[in-house]
């Protein structure tokens, strides 16, 4: 009855999200020479962007006009390819929509790219928001966006304003308007407490899903972006759960002693893949979340762990050490055919498939220090993105082009406290993800719905 109930509700939240952004229209206008960043490439010079504040009808209009801009702003500068121009260089005010922007005015401050935008509070109490955005050499209207919504979700208006100008710039989809759960860490090393926090992907919106009486570890998101699994430790036994995030109810999967790593859910979000230890060893396992049927994947005398789906669900990867040491391994998602594909010096460890398929990412300890890298499924092509004492726990933005890991410095540096990080797949343009606490374990939701 619990289940069913479960289910219930997160459909119903579903719902209410996917009505959360009412009246949402989005154009797209072609034009013959469109303005682009190849984000494929190496480091990227960042593209200069001009963002005056959206235009107000009121005073609450105007503030909100302000708040907007500037978490857009922060959103394209953080992601490393975009250089928002100060508006103390700006030559021609806000204006109108409706008014043609002054376009030498704009390229003699070298701006490539402009946002104008404006926000307007509806009779029916409702913020509409409206942007375009402009080619500024080409003098063409690229993409531009009309939505009527609650007030108070402004902030993730302009996460997808931020999204839309991403996409029709890079060709990407976009990743702002997501969410990373992590565990959150206080108190001395000897006695940490350790429960689970939700965030969106700039910081804002921080709050606690735990109260950190018992130890969790390793949360991962469904496909709905609703639910995460993670692992929880009560009276020194491990168990796995069902947590949605909105309602706060949570559900246990069953007691799994020995696991080592917490579970991920298939890309359907049917299943749920594990690493448990059975009479001393550690192999794969996968439940059928309808069923709960359990079926073991690897029958091996060596460590098996971190399993992680490919998008399609057909292949799985894992670490093992059959090899002599940890290395990372490639299998059919029944267990069948696995195969080794790291060859590098030192031990990987954690891999984790990208959400386009085209890349693993690991970590990797060789010669003292630890890395954050990526490879091809093959193996092939490995690059090494980060460096630290510690870093670890990959995982994806949803378009597959940004890693949030963490870092913990050795004992007495910073207090010896682990933080989140993000790093594109140029490796250039590594930024500090600021967390009320100390912060492990990061994982990064698919789009909201």
């Amino acid at each position: 009855m619990r289940k069913k109930k479960l289910k219930s509700i997160s459909r119903v939240w579903r719902n209410v999200y996917a009505l959360s952004l009412v009246g949402l229209v989005v154009w797209a206008v072609p034009v013959k020479a469109t303005l682009k960043v190849d984000i494929t490439s190496g480091q990227i010079e960042p593209l200069p962007i001009a963002l005056p504040d959206f235009f107000g009808t009121s005073e609450k209009s105007q503030a909100l006009g302000r708040d907007i801009t500037r978490v857009v702003a922060a959103d394209l500068e953080r992601s490393g390819l975009f250089r928002p121009i100060d508006s103390k260089a700006f030559i021609q005010g806000r204006g109108s929509l409706r008014v043609r922007p002054n376009f030498p005015a704009w390229r003699q401050i070298n701006s490539q790219a402009l946002v104008v935008g404006s926000t307007e509070m509806r009779p029916n109490g409702q913020l509409r928001v409206e942007f375009r955005l402009w080619d500024v050499f080409a003098g063409q209207q690229l993409v531009g966006l009309r939505t009527d919504n609650d007030p108070r979700n402004w902030r993730r208006v302009a996460h997808i304003i931020a999204d839309a100008i991403y996409k029709r710039i890079t060709g990407e989809q976009g990743y702002f308007d997501t969410r990373v759960v992590y565990v959150a860490e206080s108190g001395p090393a000897k006695r940490r407490v350790k429960r689970l926090a939700i965030m969106d992907q700039d910081g804002a919106n921080h709050r606690y899903l735990t109260t950190g009486s018992e130890l969790v570890l390793t949360p991962r998101f469904s496909p709905t972006a609703q639910e995460i699994t993670y692992l929880e430790y009560r009276a020194g036994k491990p168990r796995v759960y069902i947590f949605n995030i909105d309602t706060g109810q949570r559900e246990a999967l069953g007691d799994f002693p020995g696991m080592t790593f917490a579970p991920r859910f298939s890309p359907n979000g049917k299943r749920v893949i594990m690493s448990m230890a059975q009479n001393g060893n550690s192999d794969i396992f996968v439940m059928d979340l309808p069923t709960r049927r359990v079926n073991r994947l690897t029958k091996h005398p060596s460590i098996d762990t971190s399993p992680s789906f490919s998008p399609d669900g057909r292949r799985v990867v894992f670490n093992s050490d059959r090899g002599g040491r940890q290395q990372i391994y490639v299998m059919k998602s029944d267990g069948s055919n696995p195969k080794r594909i790291s060859f590098g010096n030192g031990r990987y460890a954690t891999p984790v498939w990208s959400p386009r398929g085209d890349l693993i990412a690991f970590t990797k300890i060789t010669q003292g220090a630890f890395y954050i890298g990526v490879m091809r499924p093959n193996g092939k092509g490995e690059r090494l993105l980060a460096k630290g004492f510690l870093v670890e726990g990959p995982t994806w933005s949803p378009n597959g082009r940004v890693l949030i890991f963490f870092r913990q410095p050795r004992a007495g540096v910073g207090g010896g406290k682990p933080k989140l990080y993000s790093v594109d797949l140029t490796g250039f343009n590594e930024r500090v993800i600021k967390t009320p606490a100390a912060a492990s374990d990061p994982a990064w939701s698919p789009p909201k719905r």
